[in-house]
């Protein structure tokens, strides 16, 4: 059985093939249960090959998959940060001057790219060590305004209504997403543009409708097939563009070690507080 005849869309069964694919079918066999019982160890036991004698080979397997998905995520990342270091340095600036003379940060995405814009709203508003805290803000964390929006306007809207409602000239916006189409994140860039606020745009592929003339200010692409290296790669980028903004306003992040810099676990300043 494919993965659509058993209710997965196609991309589905491609990246998660252990969740989709067919069950494996027992081989026919004439031998009566209770010889089958006693092939497989006694009563109660599931007959067939012990699946405990595959594990050195499963455990390999898996082991090198990881390697090399390791591998393939730094050779991205540090491809990402070469290519577009000029842009993410000028982008950076940008940011400085706007958080630096009043304005204020808004982030956006759905799903995964949810929780990144979460992330960099945080690492901007509540950074590591004594670095300055600036004002962030995700749009996409308020699961009432988001519900709201989305019951009583439409999914599309649910950007787009929140820029009207806060942004303003001289704010930025920043926007994940793994392909660059999603309808209430375009819809949100183009509030942010009307408004004069500077938009910053996160993709992958090959940038999809944020690449569009217009569509965004600042635009950096993950050129990758992969959804899961895309989103490594932006957390990445957006790291680099915090701390060179930060640099940009006459500070950095401080990386002497945490008791040398006077931060605890009880440090509301400290976003890694435990």
């Amino acid at each position: 059985m494919t993965a659509a005849e058993r209710g997965a869309p196609a991309q589905l069964g491609a990246l998660y093939p252990f969740l989709y694919a067919a069950p494996a079918q027992p081989a026919s066999s004439s031998v009566d249960d209770g010889a089958q019982a006693a092939q497989a160890g006694g009563p109660g036991r599931a007959s067939g090959p012990d699946t405990g004698a595959r594990h050195p080979d499963l455990i390999a397997a898996l082991t090198a998959s990881t390697a090399a998905k390791l591998r393939d995520a730094a050779a991205l990342r540090a491809r990402v940060l070469t290519e577009q270091a000029a842009a993410l340095t000028a982008c950076a600036a940008e940011l400085a001057a706007a958080l630096g003379t009043g304005g204020r940060l808004f982030t956006f995405g759905n799903g995964g790219s949810a929780t990144d814009a979460v992330a960099c709203a945080e690492l901007f508003a509540a950074p590591p060590g004594r670095a300055r805290p600036l004002p962030a803000y995700a749009l996409s964390a308020d699961v009432a305004v988001l519900s709201a929006l989305a019951n009583d306007v439409g999914v599309e809207a649910v950007f787009a209504r929140q820029v009207a409602a806060h942004a303003r000239p001289g704010d930025v916006v920043i926007g994940f997403s793994t392909s660059g189409n999603s309808p209430n994140l375009v819809a949100g860039f183009a509030q942010a543009r009307a408004r004069g606020v500077v938009t910053v745009g996160f993709s992958g592929g090959a940038g999809g409708r944020l690449a569009e003339p217009g569509a965004a200010d600042h635009l950096f692409v993950v050129r990758s097939p992969s959804v899961h290296r895309i989103q490594e790669a932006q957390t990445t980028a957006c790291h680099v563009l915090w701390e060179l903004t930060v640099a940009g306003l006459g500070g950095g992040a401080d990386r002497r070690p945490r008791a040398a810099q006077g931060v605890y676990p009880d440090d509301r300043n400290d976003v890694r507080r435990g």
